[in-house]
């Protein structure tokens, strides 16, 4: 059973993604033609179990992480204009997200929705009401109910009053995040039999129909990722050093954002990032930290995966977000981007923070994370792309700016 279960893990994620979504496609279909859909309506079953798993999962996910994240961080006084950086990016691109939502809405195919008791807030001051009560609620509670912003809130807290804690402390908080980390790996490598239930029940229930839903969501997500890399980033950086952006940008793109695009994991990426760094001739001090740093907090990609994501929610369930609130999802997805763990598919296990913001029903935000899945095989390598190849990007960027402050010209002369 070992032997078998390594070798399913040795074959490609995004392969074995695209071949059960094919498989569950067309067993939907070819049910649905021949009249034999209840007899094998429990291929939908491994769907509702997939999408259990993650619902059981992601709250422990979300609190582990970030109490580990903010224990165990260390600071660095020089690395002050990198993070100012990687947290205005992220916020911008999240806000672009929330823009190409409103300029481009995009409605999904769910289910319960007739059920669920949505309520459109009545304004800014309903959702701050909501916002604070949720935050403050008990920790205990908001775990068990899957309340994403108290578990966001406790989870800071804890995560800093354990920086005074011991170092034994501190590790052991550190190995429940690998451990919870090792699960969620466990559960992404069963994705493809969850996703062959999800779309053979989607198939079936309303044709292949529902994939022109996905595909303009998917639109949506991978433009507004190319948008935040070429036109958002480079504004930034032309503010910000004074240089044309595009040299460095495209080059980045090349060198960092084509292999994180196939390993989708910015961890993963990390040793290419180095390289790139000493390609172009950065100072090692910064970047041997920025870099790692970056593959944590610098979370573009998964901002704009996380409001796109809100966002059609919403709009499927006819919720209507005026701009105070837009603003607020923008900070709350950065914020959330932040947190997203370093497996394949992380920032979809966070679209329900977001979602919570409107009070969405959980079932319905756990719906839209099935379809991350489903889509995830273009989404998540260009929102990987995106994370990864823009920490070189901006640690770059502080770098050269420092150097204009200082009255020197920055080194743009890189090795091939």
């Amino acid at each position: 059973m070992k032997e078998l279960w390594k070798k399913w893990n040795d074959i490609n994620l995004i392969l074995r993604i695209l071949v059960f979504l094919v498989v569950g496609a067309v067993l939907g279909v070819v049910a649905t033609a021949a009249g034999a859909a209840p007899y094998l309506d429990w291929i939908s079953i491994l769907g509702t179990i997939f999408t259990g798993l993650l619902k059981a999962v992601a709250p422990i996910l979300v609190f582990f992480i970030i109490i580990s994240s903010l224990a165990n961080a260390k600071a660095d006084g020089s690395m002050g204009t990198i993070i100012v950086l990687y947290l205005i990016c992220t916020f911008i691109a999240a806000f672009a997200a929330v823009v190409a939502s409103f300029i481009f809405p995009v409605t999904v195919t769910l289910t319960g929705i007739e059920v669920a008791e949505q309520a459109s807030p009545s304004g800014i001051g309903e959702v701050l009401g909501t916002l604070i009560t949720n935050a403050v609620s008990n920790p205990v509670a908001a775990l068990a109910n899957a309340n994403y912003l108290g578990i966001l809130v406790w989870a800071v807290l804890i995560g800093v009053a354990m920086r005074a804690a011991g170092e034994a402390t501190r590790a052991f908080f550190s190995d429940v995040s690998a451990l919870v980390n090792t699960m969620v790996k466990w559960i992404i490598s069963l994705a493809p039999f969850g996703i062959m239930g999800l779309v053979y029940s989607a198939v079936s229930t309303s044709g292949l129909a529902i994939f022109v839903d996905y595909g303009k969501l998917l639109a949506v997500l991978v433009g507004t990722m190319i948008f935040v890399a070429l036109v958002a980033y480079p504004v930034i950086i032309f503010l910000a050093a004074r240089i044309n952006p595009y040299p460095l940008v495209l080059r980045c793109l090349k060198d960092s954002g084509l292999t994180a695009f196939f390993t989708r994991s910015s961890a993963a990426n990390i040793p290419v990032n180095m390289t790139l760094c000493q390609k172009l001739h950065l100072n090692p001090d910064n970047y041997g930290v920025s870099i790692p740093l970056g593959a944590t907090i610098n979370m573009g990609g998964a901002a704009v995966t996380i409001a796109v994501m809100a966002l059609a929610a919403c709009n499927t369930v006819g919720i209507s977000v005026d701009i105070p609130t837009a603003v607020i999802l923008s900070a709350l997805a950065a914020v959330s981007a932040c947190g997203a763990s370093g497996v394949a598919g992380g920032s979809l296990l966070l679209i329900p923070l977001a979602c919570s913001l409107f009070g969405i029903d959980v079932d319905i935000a756990m719906q839209m994370v099935s379809i991350g899945f489903i889509i995830g095989v273009i989404q998540d390598s260009c929102e990987t792309a995106l994370n990864s190849s823009s920490d070189v990007m901006l640690t770059a960027t502080a770098e050269y700016r420092a150097a204009r402050k200082a009255g020197q010209k920055p080194n743009l002369n890189w090795d091939k």
